[in-house]
């Protein structure tokens, strides 16, 4: 019985996770901008997210939020302010220094706390990421499953999350695959920062269903 609903619920993972979104877009950002470290960094910061957003829907908290406009609203505004605040932080990016030397330089920027926080704060903030595991504990899951059960699926999510966002990291922080962004250089900013202030305007005016 549980062996079906779990498969159920990390196939319905692996679909959702797999959607390009603002933490597909932090990750490979942070990766190409200042490597490997920082990319996996970010990735453990997406994954460690989602025991706030597991915690709340056992606790039934996600189903208060998905309930009231008020409070939805500010979870969606706070989420659109940070991709913008982070988009236009990159958009604004000016032309750097050979490759070579640019990666370098940036390898050594970017501290693991500040990737991290990056990553927790851009998934923790996501007003979907709430109704996606409002709807997955409470329509997907049986009430009745076991909370020690529940809490289980919680760990694997988290888990996977974190796997998927750090083999995402592994790609995108490849020599080859950074020389080939970086000898774009500030115009790949600039790219990671459009995308990320047109998924913060969508989020901003999104509304709740």
């Amino acid at each position: 019985m549980y062996l079906t609903e779990f498969l159920t619920v990390a196939l319905i993972h692996l679909l959702a996770v797999a959607s390009p979104g603002p933490d597909f877009a932090v990750v490979v950002r942070e990766s190409v901008t200042h490597g490997r470290r920082a990319g996996t960094w970010t990735a453990l910061g997406v994954g460690s997210a989602i025991f706030l957003h597991v915690g709340y829907s056992l606790l039934g908290i996600g189903l208060i939020v998905s309930q009231s406009i008020v409070l939805f609203n500010v979870l969606k505004w706070l989420a659109a302010a940070y991709l913008l605040y982070i988009g236009f932080k990159a958009i604004r990016a000016r032309p750097a220094a050979p490759a070579s030397e640019q990666l370098a330089k940036q390898a050594g920027e970017r501290t693991a706390r500040g990737a991290y926080t990056a990553g927790f704060v851009t998934n923790g903030l996501n007003p979907k990421a709430t109704l996606f595991f409002l709807s997955l504990f409470t329509v997907v899951i049986n009430p009745h499953t076991p909370l020690a059960i529940q809490a289980g699926y919680g760990i694997y999510l988290a888990a996977a999350t974190a796997l998927w966002f750090c083999l995402v990291a592994r790609l995108f922080s490849q020599p080859r695959v950074r020389a080939g962004f970086a000898r774009m250089g500030h115009w790949f900013d600039r790219t990671m920062g459009a995308v990320l202030i047109a998924i913060g305007v969508k989020l901003a005016f999104s509304e709740m269903h």
